[in-house]
């Protein structure tokens, strides 16, 4: 599991073998989330979407790949 922290208080999880590269992620999160070459989920850092784009991008993916984890 991949995690990658943001300029807010949060750490973005992106299991990369569970990842199906779907791109959901990047429809609703375009500014946290990026794909490579592989199609799979990359979190880009700092993330410029606010909390709620982030969270609906994790809650769309379907593959449960991708969490957060609130640091604050």
């Amino acid at each position: 599991m991949k995690s990658f922290d943001t300029a807010s208080d949060r750490l973005i999880t992106v299991d990369r073998t569970a990842c199906i590269g779907s791109g959901m992620c990047t429809v609703y999160a375009p500014g946290t989330f990026t794909q490579d070459e592989e199609a799979k989920a990359v979190v880009l850092t700092p993330s410029t979407d606010p909390d709620d784009s982030v969270r609906t991008a994790v809650e769309a993916c379907p593959a449960g790949a991708l969490g957060i984890v609130d640091e604050a």
